[in-house]
């Protein structure tokens, strides 16, 4: 049996001690902040969270406007960011296809170590979920002995070929020798509905995604891929309790694109590390189970990147890219 474990640096051992000074720069126009996924996923639940705190606490004289920019997986957002070199007044919330996308869609022409480190505000987590009604289905041995016997007719839906759970869902076909259907959707909230609905079978959306339907009964988590088990699901086992070596995260950073003025720079990581620092944030980490200790910036971040982009072009050579893509 293959196994595999994506293993991401603490936060917490790689983050500057101390925030730089406040700076003088300010925006002069409203600030684009692009979301690489659809509408309702985690990365734009996320976004629009933090783009209503910096409203509300009056942080930026002039406003954040959320911008969803999710075709080919990522890639519409990521070319945008690229194209965007020198502008002051762009950011962008991302997620693992920052690394995954560029690595599989060779043609994109986007180097993600080229973009400007901001924050990196989250680890986000996965866990594997299924319609409450599916009384056959109590824990991961007899969820794989379902999906075994049910082959191709098994529907797994997400966000898309190259994004996270895509990544995912081939690590778990590998590790456990099923062979399943993908079927992409916008974003993470709409695969949440989909799976309450039925028309698909089972996910491995992060928990902001489902936390809505997993509250109201309406699915439940199997099994969480992280090292430990989240206080948000303190009954939930993890997949390296029961033998599995499955371990993967998500990646909730802040980045701006190339070539950034530093006055810019340092308003914008100023900006979000009061962002973090805010009881909002910190209740909101707790409550849908991500890691908030500390928030990495600056070459600490930059560093982050580039071993991540290695690690991933590992794990897709490792498992296959067509496993990922479909094709």
């Amino acid at each position: 049996m293959n196994t595999f474990k994506l293993l991401v640096a603490s936060a917490s051992a790689l983050a500057l001690t101390a925030p730089a000074a406040l700076a003088e720069w300010q925006p002069k126009k409203p600030v684009e902040f692009i979301i690489m996924a659809g509408t309702g996923g985690g990365a734009d639940q996320i976004a629009r969270l933090l783009q209503g705190l910096i409203q509300k606490k009056d942080l930026s004289p002039r406003p954040f406007i959320p911008i969803n920019k999710p075709g080919g997986s990522g890639a519409e957002a990521l070319r945008y960011l690229q194209d965007k070199a020198g502008d002051n007044h762009v950011v962008m919330m991302t997620l693992n296809s920052f690394y995954t996308t560029p690595i599989i869609q060779e043609d994109l022409g986007v180097d993600v170590t080229e973009f400007t480190p901001i924050g990196l505000m989250a680890m986000d987590t996965f866990l594997l979920w299924v319609n409450t009604d599916r009384d056959d289905i109590t824990d991961l041995e007899s969820f794989n002995a379902v999906v075994s016997e049910a082959g191709k007719d098994w529907k797994v839906g997400g966000t898309g070929s190259g994004q996270e759970d895509s990544v995912l869902t081939a690590m778990m076909e590998a590790e456990f020798g099923y062979d399943v259907t993908y079927i992409p959707f916008p974003g993470g909230g709409t695969v949440a509905k989909n799976l309450v609905g039925n028309q698909i079978d089972s996910t491995v959306n992060n928990p902001a995604e489902q936390m809505e339907f997993f509250r109201a009964g309406n699915t439940k988590p199997l099994v969480q891929f992280t090292a430990e088990r989240m206080p948000a699901f303190p009954d939930v086992p993890t997949a390296k309790e029961l033998g599995v070596e499955i371990e993967y995260y998500m990646q909730r950073s802040v980045n701006g694109p190339p070539d950034m003025d530093p006055e810019a720079v340092e308003w914008y990581t100023n900006l979000f590390q009061e962002l973090f620092d805010s009881e909002e944030w910190q209740a909101f980490c707790k409550s849908d189970g991500l890691t908030c200790e500390t928030m990495m910036k600056g070459e600490d971040l930059a560093t982050f990147h580039e071993n991540q982009k290695v690690a991933h072009e590992k794990l897709i050579e490792k498992v296959g890219a067509a496993s990922i893509t479909g094709e």
